[in-house]
């Protein structure tokens, strides 16, 4: 008899660094926007603050934001829920309009 072998797989993600030189921003930068929860991340094995890859299109949103309209941190937190609500809104009208089940009659 067998015994099942199983491997742990490493979540990807991208080190604070890194992930700070890729936006252009500090470190120190990365770190507050996760503080004011306007970032999500997890810590690997070490502790170290891990980002995952949409986290850079966040960031790209954010700096837009900030620099386009003047926004301040607690503004762009409101200004980015909204955004996720209407995508996810803008979702579920093109799942409904799209499905077969639904009938326009």
């Amino acid at each position: 008899m067998t015994v099942p072998h199983y491997v742990l797989a490493r979540r990807p993600g991208i080190q604070l660094e890194v992930f700070a030189a890729r936006c252009g921003l500090h470190p120190d930068q990365v770190r507050r926007l996760v503080a004011l929860g306007l970032l999500d991340c997890r810590r690997d094995a070490r502790g170290d603050l891990v980002l995952e890859p949409p986290a850079l299109a966040i960031v790209a949103r954010i700096q837009r934001l900030r620099t386009g309209l003047g926004l301040n941190y607690a503004a762009i937190g409101l200004v980015l829920d909204l955004l996720d609500r209407i995508e996810e809104l803008e979702s579920a009208s093109r799942r409904r309009r799209t499905s077969p089940w639904t009938s326009t009659s």
